[in-house]
């Protein structure tokens, strides 16, 4: 709501400045910000600094000329009446502080459009896939790959908000030399618990769960004999470890709240018949080309720092080349923008994949892949391995059980995709404001227990205009309420949920100071009547996050 008045404000600023700027071509862009200190206004731009060379003045004098020019545009248009005053702040800043009645249409419009507040028609419904996860099924998922789980869900969420149409993808990687060492752990252990002594190689995957899976292998095909054993082939054990894995993978992302719109299959969409066509529509092109029997992808005409090879001169494909495939079957499928969301030990992958996409036909706009950083786990102080193969990580599962669903999410989106992010599973157990995801349940939950006592008292909100709210805590309340849909834009603009964790934890901070200090219900029914609408805007507000990010919004705790 704040920022729709915001680029109101920044229009009638803007055009303000053209009888002052009439000699000039080179007009400098207007720029409302939000002051972090709210002594210098609701809004602050520094559009006099940057003119003030263009137009030989000092800084000062020319955002005292700014102001009168923009207090003439102001007394012509319905915007007056949202404007308590403007000043000039050295070295040259312009404030605009805020009327109380523009805050009161913040609570309107949340009260008239409810669960839709904050939701825009940014995206006109362009279609986009965003893939995450993508882990090999030759496990259970880590705290790495939840991280990524969290992140792209809520982002996916956010962005459909957004007016996107949003598919979000689990690409399954279900060919590769991965899936058969898979196998062969299984195998081998099978051998070892029948008591045959079988090399177990340092390949191998280690974890327990492999002995487990042995063991229902066995059971499940009722093998009971070295003889049986020995029956069934390595890719049995394959397919069947595979499978297997992937529906401990689907229930446990199901558990984490986190649902796919489609699950894709390496093997059923880069077939070697759809890569062998693809590499030779590219080397049509002159984009493949072969030497010393290798066939190469032209990725340095596209700003990679070399070549790469996507089939081997033995044959054999390099990872790239079925890539390339599953991103053309993308396009094909009338995505025009694709997110990938990847673990930091793909970031030198980066380029080859945007070089591919260009290679496709298609801008290098048109595929972002966002690196989410990992996740160092503690329990107790102590630090806790990560090392995948040798299965001696802890899975998501263990942290969900630990912790419980929405605490997981939560935490998981603490920091910036880009930052390493520290998961302090003690501090995500404790029921204190010291957990900030139960602080902002805790805040909807409390909204919901006043209206029970506003019930009791046959109070209800406020069904007119607002004017009893001028608390400096109501103020603060509203206003952060007003920027909500601003927190949703950053999330946008940095293809990043966290800004939405960010304010949420802000609005959690900011009600329970008004809480704190004023009483909702109380003798003056109508006060009580607009401090009710008041929590109950932000009720509306904090309940639009929370599902965005795909976490409860409780009624009691």
């Amino acid at each position: 709501m704040l920022d729709a008045l915001k680029t109101q404000l920044q229009n009638v600023l803007a055009d303000s400045l053209k009888d002052i700027f009439a000699s000039e071509n080179n007009v400098p862009e207007v720029i409302l910000e939000i002051p972090a200190d709210k002594n210098h206004g609701d809004f602050s731009c520094n559009i006099a600094l940057k003119s003030a060379k263009l137009l030989k003045k000092s800084p000062i004098a020319v955002a005292e000329r700014i102001i009168a020019a923009f207090q003439k545009e102001l007394s012509l248009n319905f915007l007056k009446n949202k404007i308590q005053k403007v000043e000039v702040k050295a070295p040259g800043f312009i404030n605009i502080f805020l009327s109380s009645e523009s805050f009161y249409d913040v609570l309107t419009a949340i009260g008239k459009q409810k669960d839709l507040y904050g939701q825009t028609s940014i995206g006109q419904g362009e279609k986009v896939q965003i893939e995450f996860v993508s882990a090999n099924p030759t496990g259970p998922l880590s705290v790495a790959h939840a991280r990524q789980a969290a992140v792209g869900d809520a982002l996916g969420n956010i962005l459909k908000f957004l007016g996107f149409n949003v598919d979000k993808e689990y690409y399954v990687n279900d060919g590769g030399n991965q899936i058969n060492i898979l196998g062969l752990s299984v195998r081998a252990r099978a051998f070892q618990i029948l008591g045959k002594e079988v090399e177990f190689l340092e390949d191998y995957y280690q974890g327990e769960y492999i002995k487990d899976m042995a063991r229902l292998f066995m059971e499940e095909n009722k093998i009971k004999t070295l003889a049986d054993l020995e029956k069934k082939t390595s890719k049995e054990f394959s397919q069947w470890a595979c499978a297997y894995l992937l529906g401990v993978i689907k229930k446990e992302l199901s558990d984490f709240g986190v649902h796919f719109d489609a699950w894709s299959y390496e093997s059923k969409i880069s077939t070697p018949e759809k890569i062998e066509k693809t590499l030779r529509a590219l080397k049509s092109k002159d984009l493949v080309y072969e030497k010393e029997g290798a066939w190469w992808f032209r990725s340095t005409s596209f700003g990679d720092d070399k070549d790469r090879v996507v089939k081997k001169s033995d044959g054999a494909y390099t990872y790239l080349a079925p890539d390339i495939v599953y991103h053309e079957n993308k396009f094909n499928r009338g995505y025009s923008w694709l997110i990938n969301i990847w673990g930091p030990d793909h970031h030198g992958y980066i380029p080859r994949i945007k070089a591919a996409a260009q290679a496709l036909g298609k801008n290098k706009e048109d595929l972002d892949v966002l690196i989410v950083q990992l996740a160092t786990i503690y329990r107790n102080g102590e630090l806790l391995s990560m090392s995948t193969r040798r299965g001696q990580y802890i899975s998501l599962r263990e942290v969900m059980d630990e912790v419980g669903v929405d605490a997981a999410r939560f935490f998981f989106l603490m920091r910036h995709i880009e930052a390493h992010l520290e998961f302090d599973l003690e501090v995500a157990k404790k029921q204190t404001a010291e957990n900030p995801v139960y602080y902002i349940q805790y805040a909807h939950a409390r909204i919901h227990s006043i209206n029970k006592k506003a019930q009791e008292q046959n109070i209800s909100v406020a069904e007119k205009g607002f004017s009893l709210l001028k608390e400096e805590e109501e103020i603060t309340l509203i206003r952060q309420l007003g920027e909500f849909s601003q927190a949703l834009s950053f999330c946008y603009d940095q293809l990043d949920p966290y800004p939405l964790v960010s304010y949420l934890m802000e609005l959690a901070i900011i009600f329970h100071r008004f809480y704190d200090k004023h009483k909702v219900i109380s003798d003056n029914i109508a006060l009580s009547q607009e401090r009710l609408t008041l929590v109950n805007c932000a009720r509306i507000v904090f309940a639009n996050g929370l599902r965005l990010l795909g976490l409860q919004t409780p009624e009691q705790m």
